[in-house]
C-alpha cells in the first residue's frame, strides 16, 4: 500500500488545528507541508511560524517540501520544528550533493523534488544519497491543478533507475493525485501519494484517505 501524505496547502487555514487533528485520526501516513517563497515559485504559502503551529498538533510524520531559493539557509530551522522528511528542488540547488549531506546530517530523510520538465536522469550520480524523489505532477506553486499525464512515464523511468542502482529511494508524486490516477501511479512505481484538494475538498476526507490507501 502507498504512503498517503495529505497536503495542508489545501486545508482550512482558519481551522488548521481541526484539520491536523482530522489527519491524526485518519489513515494518513505523513503530513505534507508545502513551503513557498514567492521567488522560486509564483506564490507564497507559509513559513516557520505556521509549521511550528502544525508541529504542536501533528502526530504523523511531517514531510516538508521546500519550494524556495537557498533552502540550505532554512533546513536546520525546519528540522527544529519537527520536519522528518525535507525535500529541496533540484532546480534551486546548484550544489545538490551538499544540500543532501546537510539534511541527512540532521537525521532527516533527504528528498529531491523535480519540476515536470526536469529529466530524472539528472539524479543518477546522487541517487545513493537521496531517500526520496518527489516528482511534481503539476507545475509547482499552486494547489488544485490538473495532473500531467507524462508523470506515469517519468515514474517508471525513475523506478527503473532505482532498481538498477539498488537503492531504497522512495518515489513521491505531488500534484493532481486522485482516485482516478492513484492506482496507475502505484503500478508505475510510486510509493508516496500527496493529495491536497482531493482530500480536503471531500465531504468525507478520512474516507477519501482510506480509499487512496487501498488502491
Amino acid at each position: 500500500m502507498p504512503l498517503i501524505a495529505p497536503s495542508v496547502l489545501a486545508a482550512d487555514f482558519a481551522n488548521l488545528q481541526r484539520d491536523i487533528e482530522m489527519l491524526n485520526d485518519s489513515q494518513a501516513d505523513w503530513i505534507h507541508i508545502d513551503v513557498m517563497d514567492g521567488i522560486f515559485v509564483p506564490n507564497i504559502s507559509f513559513g516557520l511560524p505556521v509549521v511550528g503551529a502544525i508541529q504542536r498538533h501533528a502526530k504523523k510524520t511531517m514531510d516538508v517540501h521546500l519550494m524556495i531559493e537557498k533552502p540550505e539557509n532554512y533546513v536546520e530551522a525546519f528540522h527544529a520544528l519537527g520536519a522528518e522528511v525535507i525535500s529541496v528542488h533540484y532546480e534551486a540547488c546548484p550544489h545538490l550533493h551538499r544540500n543532501l549531506q546537510q539534511i541527512r546530517a540532521l537525521g532527516c530523510k533527504a528528498g529531491v523534488a523535480l519540476n515536470p520538465h526536469t529529466d530524472v536522469r539528472l539524479l543518477e550520480d546522487v541517487l545513493h544519497d537521496i531517500d526520496m524523489v518527489c516528482l511534481m505532477s503539476v507545475n509547482p506553486g499552486f494547489g488544485g491543478q490538473k495532473f500531467i499525464e507524462n508523470t506515469y512515464k517519468k515514474t517508471q523511468q525513475l523506478k527503473n533507475m532505482i532498481e538498477t542502482a539498488g537503492t531504497q529511494t522512495l518515489i513521491e508524486i505531488d500534484g493532481g493525485v486522485n482516485a482516478g490516477n492513484a492506482g496507475q501511479l502505484c503500478a508505475a512505481g510510486a510509493d508516496v501519494l500527496v493529495a491536497g484538494s482531493f482530500v480536503f475538498n471531500s465531504d468525507r476526507p478520512k474516507d477519501t484517505i482510506r480509499d487512496l490507501k487501498s488502491v
